[in-house]
Parts: structure tokens; sequence; C-alpha cells
């Protein structure tokens, strides 16, 4: 671990500036060993520590999914082709993935759970962790097995409920977390719950709100919300038009607003 000796920065200030410089090298275990001694000083965090934890987990789990995706297509292909020390090699490297997909996961879940949601004040901060949740749960519930499979989607879609009813309440419809949160709970019953019509009614509905109430789209925002409301539209021409439900992948976000 790396530790900055100027006297002039706090503890905390310090870790942030390490979180930011792990960043940018791309060191993202680093960055999240950073932002985890942040969240555990138990204060609120600021917009921009906020950011900063979620891109640090993002980016953690980010490419094990993707690796976890890549072993188990392997696997069930090799199995297919009956090459059964290929698909034992395969299966192997899956599992390990499995297994840290699962560390940190919890991790996240827990910091959610013990510090982040009970610090947070502010309505936009509430809805951010509790979407945070449901994506993690969600995450779980990919790679999981019945009955696991089951509890991570129940206590997912139970985080997306929940901050959703904040945000219907507290937040324009063109706010870009409330956005994200709808992106990502329609693909939560696209993915998770083999519910297209759902998840269309969903990301229409997010979708349809938002233009309706463009005159309240800030300037700082704009950009944030433009690109999940595309990314709304994207996945509504994807599922109507993929009736067989081929492996094409979803968008989601971890939008940085």
């Amino acid at each position: 671990a790396y530790s900055c000796s100027d006297s002039k920065m706090t503890e905390r200030e310090a870790l942030v500036y390490r979180a930011k410089l792990a960043e940018q090298l791309e060191r993202y275990d680093e960055m999240v060993d950073a932002m985890k001694e942040v969240v555990e000083m138990a204060e609120e965090l600021t917009v921009e520590e906020r950011n900063l934890l979620s891109v640090a987990y993002k980016n953690v789990i980010g490419s094990r999914r993707s690796s976890w995706r890549v072993f188990s297509a392997v696997e069930q292909t090799e199995g297919n082709r009956g090459n059964a020390e290929k698909q034992a090699c395969a299966k192997k490297f899956r599992e390990v993935l499995e297994s840290e997909l699962d560390r940190v996961s919890k991790d996240i879940l827990e910091l959610i759970d013990k510090y982040l949601i009970k610090s947070a004040t502010k309505s936009d901060s509430k809805v951010f962790y509790l979407k945070m949740k449901g994506d993690y749960f969600r995450y779980m519930a990919e790679f999981s097995v019945d009955p696991q499979r089951q509890k991570a989607a129940e206590e997912s879609n139970k985080a997306y409920k929940e901050a959703s009813e904040i945000a219907a309440t507290q937040l324009f419809p063109t706010h870009p977390i409330r956005l994200g949160l709808a992106l990502n709970y329609s693909v939560y019953f696209y993915e998770i719950m083999n519910d297209p019509d759902e998840a269309c009614r969903l990301a229409q509905t997010a979708f349809d709100d938002a233009i309706s109430r463009l005159e309240h789209l800030s300037e700082e925002s704009y950009k944030d919300s433009t690109l999940i409301m595309q990314l709304l539209r994207d996945n509504l021409t994807l599922w109507t038009s993929d009736p067989e439900r081929d492996d094409n992948v979803k968008k989601d976000t971890e939008e940085k607003a």
C-alpha cells in the first residue's frame, strides 16, 4: 500500500488523492482499497468520493464479469465438442472467477449496508446507493445457481424497487441517477427475470417521462442524462427485435452523477 506524507492533506484527502492516482494508472484494486478506507471513516461521501467508489468497484467487477462470460462460453463449447479435458480447465477458471466475483460483490454490499445508506442524507445519494445494491446483487444472480441465485435476484429487486420509489417522488425524470436506475432495473427484468415485457415497459416509461420533462434537464447533467436516454433507446430497439432471446449483451450503466 502507498501513503501520501504531505502533512497539509488530511488522511481523507490523501486517500482520495491516492484513489485518483490509482484510477489514472488503472490500478483499480488499489483504488478500491483507498476508497474503502474513506467509506469506513463513517462520514457521508461527497459526490466526487461517491463516484470514485463507484468507478473503482465497477472496474474491479467489470473485468471479472467479462472474463466469466468468456470462460462460461468456452466451457460450454468444449463440452459440446466432447473435449472433457479442455472443458474441465475452463471450468476451473470459471470457478476461480466466481469466487472473486462473490468476494467483491459481498465487499461492496457490506459497505453499502453498514455505512453508505446510513450516512446518506440526500435523496440522490440514497437512490445512488440503493441502485448500487441492486446492481451488485444482480451481478451475483448472474453467476450463482439456485437457491443462491433466487436469493440474490430477490435482494436485487428489493433494492431497485426501494430506489425507484424514492426516485419517483424526489428526483426529476431527467435526473441521471433516476435514468440510470431505470436502465439497470430494466436490464434486471430482461436478463435475470426473463421478463422482456416488463423490461420494455420500464425502459419506455423512463424514456417517455424524461422526454416530457426536458425543460428540467440541467446543464451540468445534460451529457449524462442524454447518454442514458440513448442507452434506454438502444436496449428497447434490441429487445423488441430480439424475439429469440439471443446472447446480445444488454447495456447498463454506472453513471457519474
